[in-house]
């Protein structure tokens, strides 16, 4: 397997935020089809099962908050924005940690809140998959690792947040932000024209 590489700037990375988009033994959902089903419980005690969430989109998030690519787009505030943005337009944004126990960026129901806080985040809800089940389910590879449902609950995008693969916060303004895209599309009633893409960022620590 070849590791998907970039371009660097101003981020210094460490061998345990290595920028991979690494296999996952079991096969991925397939777009055009109905996403797996799955319940977790988010760090507030509330239970979730996406079935429930049928007739609306839904955006699931994987995430780390020590990955720097992911601190490139929360911090940048590109992703509290997307987040606000489809909240207000009655998308369902369900944000995931698949990490271990004691993994990088395996934060605590409390420092989570503060990390949310301190970004202006918006998800819906956010969860720790601390045995990495659903993120298997869903062939989740790198943080960020961006899945769009659509009302009708089939798979409508899987892939990276943008076309940019990059650690630069500057890139930010000219890719295309896929998910952006692909909730526009579902709105309007039109195909979503990108509907995979090769995540890039830190891989998730199972």
């Amino acid at each position: 397997m070849n590791p998907f590489r970039f371009p660097i700037a101003r981020l210094a990375l460490t061998s345990a935020a290595v920028l991979v988009a690494t296999c996952v033994s079991r096969a991925a959902p397939v777009v055009g089809q109905p996403a797996p089903d799955f319940a977790l419980t988010d760090i507030n005690g509330q239970s979730h099962r996406l079935s429930e969430y049928k007739g609306r989109i839904v955006v699931l998030e994987w995430t780390n908050p020590e990955c720097p690519i992911v601190r490139k787009h929360y911090e940048s505030g590109n992703l509290p924005s997307l987040q606000k943005a489809a909240v207000a337009d009655g998308t369902v944004w369900l944000s995931i940690n698949s990490g271990h126990p004691g993994s990088q960026g395996d934060f605590d129901g409390a420092a989570v809140q503060s990390w949310l806080r301190s970004h202006s985040a918006a998800p819906t809800a956010y969860f720790r998959d601390l045995d990495g089940r659903v993120g298997r389910l869903y062939g989740a590879t790198a943080t960020p690792n961006m899945f769009v449902i659509a009302a009708d609950g089939t798979l409508a995008y899987a892939g990276a947040i943008d076309s940019i693969a990059s650690a630069n916060p500057s890139d930010i303004a000219r890719a295309t932000n896929y998910v952006r895209a692909a909730l526009d599309a579902l709105k309007a009633g039109r195909a979503v024209a990108v509907t995979a893409s090769r995540p890039y960022g830190c891989s998730v620590k199972y």
